[in-house]
């Protein structure tokens, strides 16, 4: 009897691998055995892929069935094999075409009456078999939307078993069931407001938009009620709408978390905005079994934003100081390593001390100088030094609101529309490298003739770094700073103004 072959796919972080599932019935002792380095989860499909296949009219083999998930050496985790496991096992018990059921995908978990679960996950998993080669995969119908957001692959969505193996040729007659959707679940919401609705700090307003134009990170230090939260949830709204790639990315991401996507794909940039009693595991991702990707993955290409941030634990802050160089996140684990894209910007609030009133005009502060720099200090030097916007923010005055009622305020459109032509013009700069916005450089490019400022522009930074002042990392991305405000001026290179406005949004926060 022929060894049955179908194909699933394995997840791991936001990539996948093909496996192929193998069925072999052997005259042995009856049983249900799978190998090739399941989890447990993966372990109990015996049982549900033996229930389901009974109550939808076709029984498993009495005899000893053999289930390899081929390649053994990788990991294999969740219920998502539950399909290709069941179609396998026919084929090797003669009951569909073999050349059928090997040229397709099968993803889906098998409820006991033979109806098909929707998984997480579907997207990336529906993306890995296509650039594996394959062209059609079958899914659950509750995920077929989802699926069918790759383009150039054929989504079958089914409803059952049965539905499933009816597809491949089994002569059965149909049977209609209510298919199974997913668990509706609270996707992130959208980024509201506008920045219109900033009252005063105009400083503030100007610097929201360098950092959108340039992928800055920003520090906002200042005292409850000047505004930072405010600032922060409008900065999404000045960040152009992500481009196809990122969208496939932000969606898979958001699909692995378990968070349905429907018929439509992540079109604008996500805000992730944890509470401070997060876990390091829950900002970069982790768990056991199945590592799921934390607050900083779903944030990519789009806002982190880490209110009252020196309340957050240290371990938890340190760990964004790789992915925050590196733009993406390595979870390692004894059986392998999962990878989640990780260029997001961060947006760090914090006020001046534990009772937030320190500086304030009229306002008695309690705390001591001890207890103020010890409050601060929980934002490590090495995490601040990769933040390039270091900015204070005051309460605004009467004067400064009616001044404000009569000027208006930056609309988050008419930012938007300053912060795209600034990107078109880093973007053309750039074409001919593997970067596309300034933040994203690294220091050679900036000290080669493609990327220096103009001659004498960096004096002052020179001298800041000769006295200690800033770090090298510092200098580098003071510079970077300057380019985004070059682009935002029209200028073909940063000048002196630009160089020295880049170091105040570097040091005003201090």
């Amino acid at each position: 009897m022929a060894v049955g072959r179908a194909h699933s796919v394995a997840l791991l972080g936001i990539d996948g691998a093909v496996v192929e599932v193998e069925a072999d019935i052997s005259s042995q002792l009856p049983g249900f055995v799978i190998i090739g380095l399941p989890d447990a989860a993966l372990g109990e499909a015996r049982d549900r892929v033996r229930a389901a296949a009974l109550n939808a009219g076709l029984p498993l083999t009495s005899r000893k069935l053999t289930i390899n998930l081929s390649p053994a050496s990788l990991p294999k985790h969740g219920s998502g094999f539950d399909l290709a496991i069941a179609m396998a096992a026919f084929v090797a018990d003669d009951r569909l075409p073999a050349a059928s059921v090997a040229g397709v995908v099968h993803l889906g978990e098998l409820g006991l009456d033979g109806r098909v679960r929707p998984i997480a996950g579907v997207l990336p998993a529906v993306l890995a078999a296509v650039r594996a080669g394959f062209d059609t995969v079958v899914v659950p119908a509750g995920s077929a939307p989802e699926a069918r957001l790759v383009p150039g692959v054929r989504v079958v969505g089914v409803a059952s078993l049965r539905e499933a193996a009816i597809f491949h040729g089994a002569e059965l007659d149909p049977v209609e069931v209510e298919p199974l959707l997913p668990v509706p679940v609270a996707a992130p919401p959208e980024p509201a407001g506008d920045l219109a609705e900033v009252i005063g700090n105009a400083e503030a307003v100007e610097a929201m938009q360098v950092a959108a134009a340039g992928g800055h990170h920003v520090y906002l230090l200042g005292p409850p009620g000047a505004g930072k939260t405010m600032l922060a949830a409008r900065l999404p709204t000045l960040l152009p709408d992500l481009g196809p790639a990122q969208s496939m990315e932000v969606s898979s991401i958001r699909s692995l978390a378990g968070i349905p996507l429907g018929a439509r794909a992540v079109t604008r940039p996500p805000l992730e905005a944890p509470h401070h009693t997060a876990s390091a595991a829950a900002i970069v991702g982790g768990g056991s079994g199945l590592i799921r990707p934390g607050a900083a993955a779903r944030a990519a290409h789009g806002v982190l934003f880490l209110d009252e941030a020196p309340e957050f634990s240290g371990v938890a802050l340190d760990a964004l100081r790789q992915p925050l160089e590196s733009g993406e996140i390595t979870i390692a684990r004894a059986s392998g390593s999962a990878r989640f894209p990780a260029r997001f910007q961060l947006v760090l609030a914090a006020n001046p001390c534990p009772c937030g009133n320190a500086g304030i005009p009229g306002a008695e502060c309690t705390c001591s100088a001890q207890v103020r720099r010890r409050y601060l200090s929980r934002l490590s030097g090495p995490l601040l030094d990769r933040v390039d916007i270091q900015l204070t923010v005051r309460r605004i005055t009467a004067a400064q609101v009616r001044l404000a009622a009569e000027r208006g305020g930056v609309t988050s459109a008419a930012g938007r529309s300053r912060v795209e032509e600034a990107r078109g013009r880093a973007h053309a700069r750039l074409s001919a490298t593997p970067w596309r916005l300034n933040a994203h450089v690294p220091g050679s490019w900036l000290r080669s003739a493609a990327g220096a400022a103009r001659p004498g522009a960096t004096g002052v930074l020179d001298r800041a770094l000769e006295r200690g002042a800033l770090t090298m990392r510092g200098y580098d991305r003071v510079l970077k700073v300057a380019w985004t405000l070059a682009d935002l001026d029209g200028v073909d290179r940063p000048g002196g103004d630009q160089v020295g406005r880049a170091l105040l949004l570097r040091k005003a926060g201090a």
